[in-house]
């Protein structure tokens, strides 16, 4: 905090960062589960050329379900991005997913900044990566949506125990554990190792004559090599609280939101 001239206290504002591009998914608002302040805040830090809302953004799953109303709390994340278009001109690319699939039937649209897509392809620093929320690439998404609300009724119940035994965890002076994090990756492991989810990725990123191919969709922050390929995944803004950005020269990094320790932002780099 500081004093101004008038001897008023006024907030000390960090000056914001800025990134060539920024890549945000699953931020699933909605959900019970939705870490929507946290994903606004992390917005409201940073400025980009280009920002990409890559699926699951909104969850019309739940709001569908539950009929939910529309909060304050998701209107401050859609201020944050029309602000983001409004005062920097930043280019808006929306990536449908599997939960807000209800935007099927409105790509390819391209309206001034903004445009709404099935897929994308970026060109940047002398590299071409492929981008996809990843859904298509999930077997049991792609062949039997009753199978996958099944399986999404099941990871909500998942999050409310998480969200019980760390209150229990808390009360009794402990750090936060993730113990949803745990067992969905365990899950997600063996529905990797079925269907192929990364491979098959990678594979058409290769056929696409791409370096990378960038996704979201199974809620784990990645950022490896496969066969050649650079894999990159946003992660999410129901557990990980991540995203990507990519620095004017070219690099990539997973940034995580500490909202345990304050609040603050943890770039890992990965060369």
């Amino acid at each position: 905090m500081t004093q101004d001239s008038a001897g008023e206290t006024s907030s000390l504002v960090p000056a914001r960062r800025h990134y060539k591009t920024v890549v945000i998914s699953d931020v699933h608002i909605g959900s019970n589960h939705s870490k929507v302040e946290e994903a606004s805040i992390f917005l409201e830090s940073l400025t980009c050329d280009l920002l990409i809302l890559n699926g699951d953004i909104i969850d019309g799953w739940q709001l569908d379900k539950h009929n939910r109303r529309w909060k304050k709390s998701y209107t401050r994340f859609a201020d944050a991005v029309m602000r983001m278009m409004d005062d920097n001109g930043t280019e808006i690319v929306y990536v449908r997913g599997n939960h807000d699939d209800f935007l099927d039937s409105l790509a390819p649209l391209h309206l001034a900044n903004i445009s709404i897509v099935k897929d994308y392809i970026l060109e940047s620093c002398g590299k071409r990566y492929f981008i996809t929320h990843g859904d298509v690439f999930d077997s049991v998404t792609a062949n039997m949506r009753w199978l996958s609300v099944l399986g999404d009724k099941g990871y909500n119940m998942l999050l409310w125990a998480n969200a019980i035994y760390n209150r229990y965890r808390l009360r009794r002076g402990k750090p936060y554990y993730s113990l949803s994090q745990t067992i969905k990756h365990k899950v997600k492991q063996a529905v990797s190792f079925i269907s192929g989810f990364e491979k098959m990725l990678a594979d058409l990123a290769r056929s696409k004559k791409c370096d990378g191919v960038i996704c979201g969709h199974i809620h784990y922050p990645e950022d490896r090599m496969i066969d050649g390929i650079r894999y990159l995944n946003s992660g999410d803004w129901v557990e990980s609280l991540s995203a990507l950005t990519e620095d004017t020269d070219g690099t990539w990094r997973i940034m995580r939101y500490r909202n345990e320790f304050g609040g603050s932002l943890v770039g890992i780099q990965k060369q």
